[in-house]
């Protein structure tokens, strides 16, 4: 009984630990090379397919410490700063009224959406002017 328990013990320990560190900057400069930026979201998927769990700060810290920088985050609000700023055509002094609001809702849902919604209006804009 004793024999089993020390078998799998030994089972356990035979494959060969990988350095996380050194596969991440493998699949960097893999990807430097061919000319893609690399993103931790990509190289976590390319380590996944080779059996090699890494988290995304790990990815993200070894990639720092290359040299790469972080990709510049967007800023929030962009659909809301676009609803808020008058356009060119529109004077500044109209006034949005809740019956407006109602209006723009049924818009909205009969269009099945917010972008949706958005994107028509913008090619409605293309086609006044």
């Amino acid at each position: 009984m004793a024999e089993k328990t020390s078998d799998k013990a030994a089972e356990k320990k035979t494959p060969k630990e990988v350095n996380k560190s050194a596969e991440i900057r493998k699949v960097a400069t893999g990807m430097k090379a061919k000319g893609e930026k690399p993103r931790p979201v990509t190289i976590i998927g390319v380590l996944k397919k080779q059996g090699i769990d890494v988290s995304s700060p790990q990815v993200s810290m070894v990639l720092k410490r290359m040299g790469f920088k972080p990709r510049k985050r967007r800023k929030a609000g962009g659909v809301v700063a676009l609803a808020a700023t008058p356009s060119k055509g529109v004077k500044a002094a109209s006034k949005i009224s809740v019956e407006d609001l109602v209006a723009a809702k049924k818009v909205v849902t009969q269009m099945g959406g917010l972008n949706r919604a958005i994107a028509a209006l913008e090619a409605l804009r293309q086609f006044e002017t």
